[in-house]
């Protein structure tokens, strides 16, 4: 049973950030969306990713690596968008 919620929370954690990148591509508007929380996601879910190597723990480093990339790809659009850059 522990098994299944660990592979839940990592499947919810990994798709979270999906529906604002999606969200993002499509409207291409991130002004109010804060780089500093991708910032601090990032270096959370990295750590994890490391945490993970570090005891040979799949559960934890698949989960957290792909959270990795996509909360860098949300954070990418986040810092290129014309909008946050002030040219609209």
């Amino acid at each position: 049973m522990e098994e299944v919620i660990g592979v839940l929370a990592g499947v919810f954690t990994t798709i979270a950030v999906l529906p604002q990148i999606f969200k993002a591509l499509k409207t291409k508007k991130v002004r109010d969306v804060s780089p500093f929380m991708f910032i601090i996601l990032l270096l959370g879910v990295l750590l994890w990713t490391i945490y993970g190597i570090m005891k040979k723990d799949w559960p934890i480093i698949i989960p957290n690596g792909i959270c990795t990339v996509l909360n860098s790809i949300m954070l990418y659009i986040v810092l290129t968008q014309e909008e946050v850059k002030g040219n609209k």
